[in-house]
């Protein structure tokens, strides 16, 4: 800690931080998160489905979604990374109520080769000319190819930023009307920290200022 501030009990340098506790600050204060449920391939065509808490939507003309993927405790990146080096293509689908079992679900580690979508019970769906699926069970997913990956670093922790262009859009009617996104029927939820999430079903509105 800074000599300057070693008074002031809420100053913390982050130098001087372990990741883990970095960690817990950013994820437990930049909240709710949207979830980003991430469908990728490798080179063989297997299919590899994982969520995402570090996601938004980055660009609408272009239409860009940015995701972070994290490196793991041994610096090793996710297979969803090591795809997009090969296959820069992938899916992103909204987490919501009704899906949130099977999303938490794919967050297990499973072999390279292993199939998330069957191990979460879950269906596949072309999505346009993209090679990676879509869940067919999801109302709204984005097929995307990717612009660019930014990397943070070769620590454990450390981000990738992916840049995703979105090419494809599968939207049922039940959720899009054609010009809003029905809440109460897309059901999303967002991630806080630890093992909770949050719903939105407490929403109040403010009106912009001119």
């Amino acid at each position: 800690m800074s000599p300057t501030h070693s008074a002031d009990p809420a100053f913390f340098d982050v130098a001087q931080l372990d990741a883990g506790t970095v960690y817990r600050l950013l994820s437990g204060a930049i909240a709710p998160r949207p979830i980003a449920w991430v469908s990728t391939v490798d080179a063989e065509g297997n299919a590899n489905l994982a969520p995402f808490s570090f996601f938004n939507v980055a660009s609408v003309d272009p239409p860009v979604l940015a995701f972070a993927p994290l490196l793991d405790d041994r610096a090793m990146p996710k297979d969803t990374v090591r795809n997009l080096e090969t296959v820069r293509e992938c899916v992103v689908h909204i987490g919501s109520e009704d899906l949130i079992e099977a999303l938490n679900a794919t967050s297990a580690t499973l072999p390279p080769d292993g199939d998330e979508f069957t191990h979460a019970g879950l269906g596949k769906a072309p999505l346009g000319e993209l090679k990676p699926p879509r869940i067919a069970e999801a109302p709204i997913a984005f097929g995307c190819r990717v612009r660019d990956v930014l990397s943070f670093g070769d620590r454990p922790r450390s981000g990738r930023l992916v840049l995703a262009e979105v090419v494809a859009i599968h939207a049922d009617p039940g959720v899009w009307d054609g010009r809003h996104v029905s809440r109460e029927a897309l059901r999303p939820v967002g991630r806080l920290a630890g093992a909770d999430y949050v719903r939105t079903t407490d929403v109040f509105a403010l009106e912009r200022p001119s």
